[in-house]
């Protein structure tokens, strides 16, 4: 116990002491995120927050991990430096995809053969449960990129990355401490008050953004801790044991997952590269609505908090029955906000023709109204 709140609170006073620096150095050297087309942010603002999440994050956690349970932490570490400078060169040059994408095929794989992150059962999904290694492999290898890029595609709106990123890290993190991992309970934690420190400045209206640096890193962290989670979770011997463990996992991030998986699949369909940009997110069918971006980071939290809800009361049913369940409660969730969307754009559209049909009445009645004369 004592390690986790001396990682929570070396965690979080690095982070928030260390942000207001970063802040002032990126507005001396003019590294800023510049506003587009896609982008929310009107005017610009420093991205480089992942800077300060990486060094509350990592001091905490090497100083934190017991001295005798921190089998393969230096894999961990050696992946989450990889991840960390290459999203570091994207905030600062701009990293073409296919290299990005190498970088996390290379920590990936670090992860995987070095580090023992590897899935080895899929708990009856589909009616499987124990898989080969090399199946274990390719989908560890899958979970890993979707994952860690499933954080950088959510960030797209003040606090949203860092408010999902905090609950999927504080329910991994309550059911490693439950069972006793205190590595990865230490991990997690430390990942959650890096966040809690950043977040302060992140919070609509945004000081910093955190980047790809933290986007990166903090998908990368839910990746080992859900396939840790997976791998864990079904012992009997544990004080505490799910019967759809792939289920609850993917309902501690299902909003950046689901979201993701979704615009991949979009991209794929209109034939064009999944990490092509577009305005399809979640958070931006959201935005349409005329919404606030505290009200958006806002909404799909209470999504995600509602989700996780349901898949721990629906445990029982089954694996495949519960990510189907799950999947269709997503689907029926995007489904709505486009719909309200759609209706919004047609009252839009409808509001800004009756003005214009007013309007030109006025100026072009032959009979106008008679004025009353003193």
């Amino acid at each position: 116990m004592e390690n986790i709140l001396l990682s929570a609170c070396l965690a979080f006073f690095i982070t928030f002491f260390a942000i207001p620096i970063i802040i002032q150095v990126a507005k001396d050297k003019k590294l800023f995120d510049e506003p587009d087309q896609r982008k929310v942010h009107k005017i610009v603002i420093p991205n480089l927050g992942g800077l300060g999440i990486f060094a509350g994050f990592m001091i905490a956690t090497l100083l934190c991990v017991p001295k005798n349970n921190n089998d393969h932490l230096q894999y961990f570490i050696a992946a989450a430096t990889v991840i960390f400078f290459l999203g570091l060169k994207d905030d600062i040059l701009i990293l073409s995809v296919t290299k990005k994408f190498f970088g996390q095929i290379l920590a990936a794989i670090i992860l995987i053969k070095l580090g023992g992150i590897q899935i080895n059962n899929l708990h009856g999904f589909v009616g499987i449960n124990e898989v080969t290694d090399l199946a274990g492999s390719v989908l560890s290898l899958f979970a890993i990129i979707v994952i860690t890029n499933s954080f950088n595609l959510i960030d797209g709106v003040d606090g949203l990355a860092g408010s999902l990123g905090i609950l999927a890290t504080v329910c991994f993190g309550i059911y490693f401490f439950i069972t006793g991992d205190l590595t990865l309970a230490v991990i997690a934690f430390s990942m959650v008050f890096s966040l809690s420190g950043f977040l302060i400045y992140n919070f609509p209206p945004a000081k910093i953004f955190m980047g790809d640096t933290g986007s990166l890193l903090v998908g990368l962290i839910n990746s080992i801790l859900f396939i840790k989670f997976i791998n864990s979770a079904g012992s009997n011997t544990l004080q505490l044991s799910f019967q759809s463990i792939p289920a609850i996992a993917f309902s501690f991030l299902i909003i950046p997952l689901f979201d993701t998986l979704r615009v991949f699949a979009l991209r794929v369909l209109s034939r064009r590269s999944p990490f092509s940009p577009d305005r399809n997110h979640i958070h931006h069918i959201i935005l349409d609505l005329g919404l606030s971006q505290k009200q958006t980071t806002l909404i799909c939290l209470s999504a995600n908090i509602i989700f996780i809800g349901m898949a721990l009361m629906f445990d029982s049913i089954g694996t495949t029955l519960l990510i189907g369940l799950l999947s269709l409660m997503a689907s029926l969730f995007t489904g709505l906000i486009y719909y309200m969307r759609t209706k919004r754009k047609v009252e839009l559209f409808d509001g800004v023709s009756n003005k214009k049909i007013n309007s030109s009445h006025k100026i072009f009645s032959l009979s106008p109204d008679p004025v009353e004369m003193d």
